[in-house]
């Protein structure tokens, strides 16, 4: 029999009563930052979709049981617990015959919003190809192909070969729609000198290109990427210095696999005094308001059949 999600209550409401929804990956919560301010994000993500008039929608795994939505109770206990393990999408079998904890990542939530009947999910960056290594592709980027969803974030992380990255969004058939941009952000930075298929400056016009690219018989995502807020962007040149740093630091300790990443993050974090860290965070908040706001004209627009 087909184990179906927990739907938190307050997801449960928004569903019978048509309300937006906006899906959070964990995995940030669990592995990406440290406490308590990875409690405090949690709880600022889900407030600024509810200050946009949607309905956060927070997925974790816990206890081998899949959740669309948690309770307050539940993110505190999430955040405060050391997880048992990052959940991709080769890991919710095991997680659940298990009964394991854990952060979910871009791939695991698209896949489990996508069964939950979510249309939109913010996160920060996606994965995508690792630098050197072009057999080493992110999850993430195969969910983006077949599940459709409007996935907002601030491109794809910096510590990856971007312009791999932006040619296997094409070969998944994701359009790349730039916020307010021309431009495929650098996470850390707006600027990469890649380009985005193309620039809408209204949430309105987003939720519009998503539905008729769906009802042209479309199954994959849009990804709609946004730069970092000015105040807290960083120097392209100065970015790429210290990832350099870190890459070459990971290498000489023999870092490898699904280390990789949280390892970079870190260190990229301390070599720059924690700007990254600040720019992370902003970025975040950023994308989380931007997604309420697409989910609520997509909803508008599905309601009235505009």
């Amino acid at each position: 029999m087909k184990k179906m999600p927990i739907f938190s209550p307050a997801v449960q409401q928004a569903q019978q009563n048509g309300a937006a929804l906006v899906a959070l990956e964990s995995a940030v919560i669990t592995h990406g930052l440290p406490r308590p301010e990875n409690l405090q994000l949690a709880r600022a993500l889900e407030q600024e979709v509810v200050a946009c008039d949607a309905v956060p929608a927070t997925i974790a795994m816990m206890g081998g049981a899949l959740h669309v939505g948690l309770t307050a109770e539940q993110l505190e206990v999430l955040a405060n617990q050391d997880a048992d393990r990052k959940i991709s999408v080769r890991d919710f079998g095991i997680a659940a015959a298990q009964g394991l904890t854990g952060g979910t990542t871009v791939a695991a939530t698209l896949a489990a919003a996508h069964q939950a009947g979510i249309s939109v999910f913010a996160t920060g960056g996606i994965g995508g190809v690792h630098r050197g290594y072009a057999l080493d592709v992110s999850a993430d980027l195969p969910e983006l192909g077949r599940r459709p969803l409007v996935v907002v974030c601030a491109g794809a992380k910096a510590i990856l070969d971007l312009p791999a990255t932006r040619e296997m969004l094409e070969t998944q058939g994701v359009p790349v729609i730039g916020y307010g941009t021309d431009e495929f952000p650098a996470f850390y930075s707006s600027s990469s000198g890649l380009k985005v298929d193309v620039r809408c400056d209204s949430p309105q016009e987003i939720a519009r290109i998503a539905l008729a690219h769906w009802n042209m018989g479309m199954n994959s995502a849009l990804l709609v990427v946004q730069p970092p807020p000015a105040e807290v962007a960083m120097a392209p040149d100065l970015m790429e210095a210290i990832i350099s740093q870190a890459l070459e630091e990971a290498n000489q300790a023999a870092v490898h696999g699904a280390e990789v990443t949280p390892f970079l993050l870190r260190r990229v974090s301390e070599l720059s005094g924690g700007e990254s860290l600040r720019a992370n965070l902003a970025l975040l908040r950023n994308n989380a308001r931007l997604a309420a706001a697409i989910a609520v004209n997509l909803n508008r627009l599905a309601t009235s059949g505009a």
